[in-house]
C-alpha cells in the first residue's frame, strides 16, 4: 500500500460508483491500475473537482482546480485524450460540457478505444475484464429485472407488431432522437484481443455511438462519423451475423449513447447471463416462444443464441416423458460461484437432454435436413439451397454420391421407409447447376489475408468456400490437372458427372477463389516459399489417393493394377481398355466403382472377391444392386493367396476361404483356411483393398507428426498440426471417409485458421463443438395417421444412358418431391429456457418458418444509474423473501 498513489486511489473510489464503495482498492484493483498507467497527479486532480456523472463547463472547472486557463484546458485534453473524461458541445450555448462516466460501462470503453493507447498500455484492456468480472460478480443477482447498466434491445422486427411496444424498446427512437453518429470498434473485443482471448468475432467498426457520445468519439478520434443510413447497414451486418443488441442503460428513460453490437462469447455485459447465471440483469422484457408444431429443427436459432437459452429437441410425443434435470435460478436461491457457468465460453450445448433429429445427429456435417425438406416442401427452394449450404458446399455433388447415413437414422425408416433425403437434396440442388439462378453466399468481411489449400478435393473446396465468405485470399493448389480430388478421379462419371461437380466449383471461382492445377506443394513449391510469397496458414487435405498392396506372390505383375489408379486414369481420359476377364479385389464402394467402370472399359467378365460376407461387406446396398444390374458378379468370403502369372503377365488368382470374424473393438478381423482354395482366370486384376497416403515431399522441414496408416496428427477439434500455421483435413488426416466427412472438416478448418490469423484471436473459446445426440426412437409415439402414407418415391432411370458413363439416375419430379417431402415426420423442435432468454430477438431473424416469436413478459424500465442502489436495496428484500419460499418448498420435498 505505501507505493499507492492516493489521487489515484482517491479517483478509482470515485468513478467505481456503486461499485467502488464496496471495494478496497489496492494495487491490484483493476480500476486503480488502469488509470494508474495514463494519469498523472495532475489530472487527477482537475477530474477530482468535476466529481462523477456531472456536465461541468470549463469555467467550472478552471475556478475549482484552481490552475490557469492554459493549464486547465491541456490537463482537459490529456483527460479527453485517455478516455477519463468525455466532451461534447451544448447545443444550446454553444460550449463544452466535461462529464466524467462510472467506470464501467463509460469510462473504460473509451479508454480502451484508443486504440493508441491500449497498444502501449495492454493492462487498460485487463482492467476492462477483471473489473466488470469482479466488481459484478457480487451484485449480478441483485440487479432488478432489466436494470443492470447496460440492458439488451431487441431485435425491431421481433417487437415491431407487438401491442403496447414502447417507444424507447425499439432502435428506431433512439435513431430519431439524434442526429449524430460514430462508429467504433467493439471495446470488449478490443480487451478479449489483447488478452490472447479472442472468439472470432472481430472487433472493427461495429458498435455505434449517438448524440454527445458519437461527438466525443469523433472529436478524439476513437469512431468515424457515419449516417442513420449506415447505422442501418451496421445494425443490419450485426443481425444478419448473430450480433444482439445491448445499450447503456444508466441515463433514464429514453436515453442512452451507444448502441452496442455484441457476442455473448466476448461481450463483457452478457456475462452477467452467461458467466453468472443472472440474465434477468440485463434482459429485456421479451422473452422467446416457439410453435413446436411450426419448427423444424433448422437449428439457425440455436446456433445465434447468445445466451444458449435454445435447444434443439424433440417434436415427437415420448411414450414415457424423459426426466429433465431442473436448475435453481437467481431468483429464489442464495447465489454463489457454485451456481456460475465458468466455462460458458466452451461448454455451449446445441441439444437438449432428451436428444434431437435422428437425421441432423447423423449427418458428420450437421445439415438441417429437416428445415431444408420443409422448405422444399414449400417450393422455397433457394431458402433450402442456402440453408444446405451453410454446412455443405457442395450439395448437388452430395446428392449425388453421399452414403447418406441421415437416411439409416431416418425415424420414418422405423415404420415403412426412410425418407428419400438425398434425392430431395439432390432435386434443391439442381438449381446450382443453372449459373441464372446459383447461390452465392455474401461476403461477411473483406479480410484478404493470402490462405494457401494444398489439395483441391471435398475438404480443401469446402475450407476455401468459407473463407472465402470472409473475402479471404485463398489459392488452391492441386498437383492433378482437375479440381475435385477423388470427386473429380476417383469416382466414376455415372455415379457423378463432371459438369455437377464442375458447376458447384464454378461457385468458387465467383467467390474469388484462386485455382493454380498442376502444382505439387513440397516438388514444385514448397511451404517456405509460399510463406515468403505471404501466405500466413496452410490447410493441408491431399486426401488418400494411393493404392493399397496385397503383399502376396506374384503382385508386381503385369495387368496388376491398384483400383484407384485405374479410376484416376480412366477419369482423366487415359484409361486402359480392358478384354478377357477382370478380377476385382475388394468389397467397398470403390472397389464397386472399379468394377462398374471396368465393365465399360471393355471386360468381358468381371468377378468382385472380398474377404466380407454379402451382408458385412462395406458397400451400400445400393451399390452393389447397380453392379449386379451392370453384371457384375459378387463372390463372398475369399481371400487372395497369391497372384498366378506367366511370362511376367496376370494369368489368374488364387484365393483362399475366409470366414468373418471381429475383434473385442468389432472390427473385422478375417481368419483364413488356407486349404479351401480356388483358382480364378484372370487377364486383368484391379487391387481396391484400401487406399494410402502419398505426402511426397510436401511435409519436409515441418513439424507435421504423422501417425497411424499415415495420416497428419492434429487437434480432434481445431485440426491444428504441431506446425503452428499448418491445419489438416479430410482424409490425410482421418484415413479414408466419405467425401461429406471432409466437407465438414474443411468448414472446422475455415474456423481455425480464420482465427489462427487473426491477432488476439483464440483456436477454442466462444467455438460451438457442435456435439449432437439423437432421441431414443423406442420412445416414440407415431400416429401414422396424422402423416402422409404415401411409399417412398424412387428416381426414374434413363434407358438410354444404360451403360454408359454418363448417370443414368434422373433427379424426382417436382411431383415426387413434394409427396417424398409429406412423408417427413418432423422429429425434431427447439425448446427455450425461459429464465436463460433475454429477450433480444435474434432467434426470429434466423428462422424462415415464422416458428418463433418474441413475448412481453415483463415491464421494467431503465432509470438513472444515480437511483440504482436503492432499487438494488428493494429489490433484495424482495429477493430475501423468494429465497425463504423456496427454502421452505425444498425442505418439505424432501422430507
Amino acid at each position: 500500500m505505501a507505493n499507492l498513489r492516493p489521487k489515484i486511489v482517491k479517483l478509482a473510489k470515485m468513478v467505481g460508483g456503486v461499485a467502488g464503495a464496496m471495494n478496497r482498492i489496492d494495487e491490484k484493483a483493476p480500476e486503480y491500475y488502469a488509470l494508474n498507467a495514463v494519469v498523472t497527479d495532475d489530472m487527477a486532480d482537475v477530474a477530482l473537482v468535476m466529481g462523477l456523472r456531472q456536465p461541468r463547463t470549463f469555467e467550472y472547472i478552471v475556478e475549482k482546480c484552481g490552475r490557469s486557463r492554459e493549464e486547465t484546458k491541456k490537463l482537459l485534453d490529456q483527460l479527453t485524450y485517455t478516455g477519463v473524461v468525455k466532451v461534447w458541445t451544448d447545443k444550446k450555448d454553444k460550449k463544452d460540457r466535461y462529464f466524467i462516466n462510472i467506470f464501467a460501462p463509460g469510462m473504460l470503453e473509451m479508454m480502451v478505444n484508443n486504440r493508441e493507447q491500449l497498444a502501449a498500455h495492454p493492462e487498460i484492456g485487463k482492467a476492462f475484464e477483471e473489473y466488470t468480472r469482479k466488481r459484478i460478480a457480487p451484485m449480478a443477482p441483485l440487479f432488478p429485472e432489466g436494470m443492470a447498466m447496460m440492458r439488451v434491445t431487441p431485435v425491431e422486427s421481433a417487437v415491431k407488431d407487438l401491442p403496447g411496444v414502447q417507444p424507447w424498446e425499439k432502435l428506431s427512437y433512439y435513431l430519431r432522437k439524434y442526429d449524430t453518429f460514430s462508429v467504433s470498434d467493439c471495446s470488449c473485443r478490443q480487451s478479449r484481443k489483447v488478452l490472447g482471448e479472442g472468439c472470432g468475432h472481430l472487433e472493427k467498426d461495429i458498435c455505434i455511438q449517438m448524440g454527445t457520445g458519437a461527438e466525443y468519439y469523433i472529436r478524439t478520434g476513437r469512431g468515424r462519423q457515419v449516417s442513420r443510413e449506415e447505422v442501418l447497414e451496421i445494425l443490419k451486418f450485426a443481425e444478419d451475423n448473430g450480433l444482439m443488441h445491448e445499450m447503456p442503460a444508466t441515463d433514464g428513460l429514453g436515453e442512452s449513447a451507444a448502441i452496442c453490437n455484441c457476442c455473448s462469447c466476448s461481450c463483457f455485459s452478457m456475462r452477467i447471463a452467461t458467466l453468472f447465471r443472472t440474465p434477468d440483469a440485463i434482459r429485456s422484457n421479451f422473452t422467446a416462444e416457439v410453435n413446436p408444431e411450426e419448427c423444424v429443427a433448422c437449428g439457425q436459432c440455436v446456433e445465434n443464441c447468445p445466451t444458449n437459452a435454445l435447444k434443439l429437441g424433440q417434436r415427437l410425443c415420448a411414450k414415457k416423458p424423459v426426466p429433465k434435470t431442473e436448475e435453481p435460478t437467481a431468483r429464489d436461491h442464495v447465489w454463489s460461484k457454485k451456481n456460475w457457468n465458468m466455462d460458458y465460453r466452451e461448454n455451449r450445448q446445441d441439444v437438449a437432454e432428451e436428444g434431437t433429429s435422428p437425421c441432423k445427429t447423423a449427418c458428420p456435417a450437421h445439415i438441417a435436413v429437416q428445415g431444408y425438406i420443409k422448405l422444399a416442401a414449400r417450393g422455397k427452394y433457394k431458402e433450402a439451397l442456402e440453408l444446405i449450404k451453410k454446412e455443405n458446399p457442395f450439395p448437388a455433388v452430395c446428392g449425388r454420391i453421399c452414403p447418406h447415413g441421415c437416411e439409416d437414422e431416418c425415424t420414418r425408416g422405423d415404420i415403412d421407409e426412410p425418407i428419400a433425403i438425398d434425392e430431395i437434396k439432390k432435386f434443391i440442388a439442381d438449381k446450382e447447376l443453372d449459373s441464372d439462378v446459383r447461390y452465392i453466399p455474401p461476403k461477411r468481411y473483406h479480410l484478404g489475408n493470402k490462405i494457401a489449400i494444398i489439395g483441391g478435393g471435398p475438404a480443401g473446396l469446402s475450407c476455401a468456400y468459407y473463407l472465402a465468405i470472409d473475402d479471404y485470399r485463398v489459392t488452391v493448389f492441386e498437383k492433378q490437372e482437375k479440381l475435385g480430388g477423388m470427386l473429380a478421379l476417383g469416382i466414376p462419371s455415372f455415379r457423378l458427372e463432371k459438369e455437377v461437380l464442375n458447376a458447384e466449383i464454378d461457385v468458387l471461382k465467383e467467390m474469388g477463389v484462386e485455382f493454380k492445377t498442376g502444382v505439387e506443394v513440397g516438388k514444385d513449391v514448397t511451404l517456405d516459399e509460399l510463406r515468403k510469397q505471404g501466405y500466413e496458414a496452410f490447410y493441408i487435405a491431399v486426401g488418400a489417393q494411393g493404392g493399397r498392396r496385397l503383399n502376396v506372390e506374384g503382385e508386381d505383375a503385369s495387368g496388376v493394377v491398384s483400383g484407384v489408379e485405374f479410376l484416376r486414369e480412366v477419369n482423366l481420359g487415359r484409361g486402359r481398355t480392358l478384354a478377357g476377364n477382370v478380377v476385382v479385389v475388394g468389397g467397398g464402394n470403390v472397389a464397386v466403382d472399379v468394377a462398374r467402370t471396368a465393365t465399360r472399359q471393355g471386360a468381358a467378365t468381371v468377378k468382385m472377391y472380398c474377404l466380407e460376407s454379402r451382408k458385412e461387406m462395406p458397400a451400400l446396398d445400393e451399390e452393389i444392386e447397380e453392379a449386379e444390374a451392370d453384371h457384375v458378379e459378387f463372390q463372398n468370403g475369399w481371400g487372395p493367396k497369391r497372384i498366378l502369372t506367366e511370362d511376367g503377365k496376370v494369368t489368374g488368382v488364387e484365393f483362399m476361404r475366409c470366414v468373418s470374424v471381429f475383434d473385442e473393438m468389432h472390427r473385422f478381423a478375417p481368419k483364413y483356411d488356407e486349404e479351401d482354395t480356388i483358382t480364378v482366370p484372370a487377364d486383368t486384376v484391379l487391387l481396391s483393398i484400401g487406399q494410402s497416403i502419398e505426402w511426397g515431399s510436401l511435409l519436409e522441414g515441418s513439424k507435421v507428426k504423422l501417425g497411424r496408416g499415415n495420416t497428419a496428427q492434429a487437434d480432434s477439434l481445431t485440426y491444428q498440426t504441431g506446425e503452428k500455421d499448418v491445419f489438416v483435413g479430410g482424409d490425410c488426416c482421418t484415413g479414408p471417409k466419405f467425401a461429406i466427412h471432409a466437407i465438414a472438416a474443411g468448414k472446422e478448418g475455415a474456423i481455425s485458421i480464420h482465427r489462427y490469423v487473426q491477432p488476439g484471436q483464440t483456436l477454442t473459446l466462444g467455438r460451438d463443438r457442435r456435439e449432437y445426440h439423437a432421441f431414443d426412437k423406442n420412445n416414440v409415439a407415431v400416429d401414422l395417421q396424422s402423416f402422409d402414407n404415401t411409399p417412398r418415391q424412387r428416381p426414374a432411370h434413363a434407358q438410354e444412358k444404360k451403360g454408359t458413363f454418363r448417370d443414368d439416375r434422373m433427379t424426382f419430379t417436382e411431383e415426387q418431391m413434394k409427396k417424398e417431402t409429406e412423408r417427413c415426420l418432423g422429429c425434431g423442435a427447439v425448446q427455450v429456457d425461459s429464465y436463460m432468454c433475454v429477450g433480444c430477438g435474434m432467434c426470429t431473424t434466423k428462422c424462415k418458418f415464422d416458428a418463433i416469436h418474441l413475448k412481453r413478459t415483463g415491464h421494467s424500465k431503465p432509470d438513472l444509474y444515480e437511483k440504482l442502489p436503492v432499487k438494488i436495496a428493494a429489490n433484495a428484500v424482495k429477493r430475501s423473501g423468494k429465497i425463504a419460499a423456496s427454502s421452505v418448498k425444498t425442505t418439505r420435498r424432501k422430507d
